[in-house]
């Protein structure tokens, strides 16, 4: 087994040297089969090799969300303006029509995580993968806990989805968990991307930190940042602009799209960024034109 005795101590992340797509557009899927690559193809914007990605999962583990009180009239006006939405089985099928043109990722594992407050065992499989490709899933996503308690079970499961997906020919992301008591640096943030992506993870989804461009370099599959917590809306955007300029393929929001005071405008704004590469300043002016009924 490897071990840290007599590791070289500095590092080179090649972070002039892009990486070579090898004739697929989507990073480290040059090798996968045509139904991988199509579901990708979804999940990615072919032009930009980016994606907005909208999370409303947070009442599989927080009940109704503030926001999120009513989904099926939250979350479908949205849908012309993201690239995929990230939700659990129930709400998928209770609340988005079958005929919207958009990409379903579908929280596959459950936890024991109560607001966050404590860390969770491992959790275990929510929706298998017959019922994964029942749905047409485009991807199912797994959380991990790395460095908390039930590591090792997040990681087997993560395992066996990626395999369950390569069989199938279904994307797996994999969901860097971070707890209150758990550090959000480039240290842990390059282990932990990096160990989803080693057991399978044909997508990570992670958090922007200071030297995310070294964290991204070291991934070999497409990090998407997670927004997190509710931000201002320019603040929002400029982490979304930063993590883009430094090797993210897109943002996968949830508070910072459907707590705005104008989720379509924030969701057109974020989309701006991450496909056309707008400043946080012409972003949040599409933001506010939308707020005020000028677009």
């Amino acid at each position: 087994m490897a071990d840290n005795i007599g590791n070289k101590a500095a590092h080179d992340y090649h972070l002039d040297t892009p990486v070579a797509l090898d004739g697929f557009f989507v990073k480290g899927a040059a090798h996968s089969d045509w139904g991988m690559q199509n579901r990708l193809a979804r999940l990615f914007n072919p032009k930009s090799g980016n994606t907005v990605m909208l999370a409303f999962d947070h009442g599989y583990i927080m009940g109704p969300t503030a926001g999120l009180e009513r989904i099926d009239l939250v979350i479908p006006p949205l849908i012309p303006y993201v690239d995929v939405l990230m939700g659990t089985k129930g709400v998928i099928r209770s609340c988005i029509s079958p005929a919207a043109r958009v990409a379903k990722c579908v929280r596959v594992t459950y936890d024991t995580t109560v607001l966050f407050d404590e860390m969770s065992n491992g959790g275990g499989i929510a929706c298998d993968i017959e019922n994964a490709i029942r749905m047409n899933a485009d991807c199912m996503a797994v959380q991990t806990f790395l460095g908390a308690p039930g590591e090792s079970r997040s990681l087997e499961l993560l395992a066996r989805t990626a395999d369950a997906g390569t069989k199938y020919g279904i994307p797996t992301l994999g969901v860097v968990a971070v707890g209150k008591q758990m550090e959000r640096t480039e240290k842990f943030f390059q282990l932990a991307t990096r160990v989803l992506a080693e057991n399978g993870a044909n997508i990570v989804k992670s958090y922007y930190c200071e030297g995310f461009e070294r964290v991204a370099a070291a991934c070999p599959v497409p990090i998407v940042i997670a927004g997190g917590k509710k931000l201002p809306e320019l603040e929002a955007l400029e982490m979304a602009y930063r993590a883009i300029q430094e090797g993210a393929h897109g943002v996968d929001m949830g508070r910072n799209i459907f707590q705005s005071d104008c989720p379509a405008g924030m969701a057109q704004a974020i989309g701006t960024v991450v496909h056309q590469g707008s400043t946080p300043k012409e972003a949040f002016q599409v933001y506010e034109a939308v707020k005020n009924g000028e677009i």
